[in-house]
């Protein structure tokens, strides 16, 4: 799973991939420039379902790969699952959907970035308008019980934002829970924002 997909969130594929979906996803865009930024997404996966996907891989099963095919793997105590991607450089070339209508980022003035991610198109993308059965639905909600995206920007100052700003106010994210996106319930705006001071 590529940081693409969070990006342009077609977490659609989380729900076709089955166990993938008992995740917790944070993408945390920090701005290094007036030009560049470091984007790293970090999945979570609880001890559970991750000792059963390292079961699959143990017996060369192809699909129990696609966790963290693409990043650092790091093995918990706890036996949980944690994996990292890390990408760097220009806005234009860090992969975030920004071709498919996910994550932007434009001039907002002398030093300052806007960071605007469209959620308008969320809910729909993650089939919250299609028609469940009971059974399908049931095995959705399994899977993302408790399980959240988290969406977070930072820099030198965050000088205006619809998310939740830190103390510090160099930090804007928002935690969106992914039952409530998949059945409808999120309140989201129809984007999230943060214009960024450039360090």
């Amino acid at each position: 799973m590529s940081v693409k997909l969070f990006g342009k969130l077609a977490t659609a594929v989380l729900l076709a991939a089955g166990l993938t979906g008992c995740i917790d996803v944070t993408v945390d865009v920090a701005i290094t420039s007036a030009t560049t930024a470091k984007a790293t997404m970090t999945q979570v996966m609880g001890a559970d379902v991750y000792s059963m996907v390292k079961m699959s891989a143990e017996s060369g099963e192809d699909d129990a790969d696609s966790f963290c095919a693409e990043g650092t793997l790091t093995e918990n105590a706890d036996g949980s699952a944690t994996c990292t991607i890390v990408e760097e450089g220009n806005f234009a070339d860090l992969d975030l959907g920004q071709n498919e209508g996910g994550m932007s980022f434009s001039e907002a003035g002398p030093g300052l970035v806007r960071v605007a991610l469209p959620t308008a198109d969320m809910q729909a993308e993650l089939g919250a308008e299609d028609d469940m059965d009971e059974q399908t639905r049931q095995m959705v909600e399994a899977f993302f019980e408790g399980r959240t995206m988290t969406i977070a920007v930072s820099g030198a100052e965050i000088v205006d934002t619809n998310m939740t700003l830190s103390a510090d106010k160099t930090r804007a994210e928002q935690v969106i829970d992914m039952l409530d996106l998949i059945n409808g319930a999120a309140d989201l705006p129809d984007e999230l924002f943060a214009v960024v001071r450039a360090p």
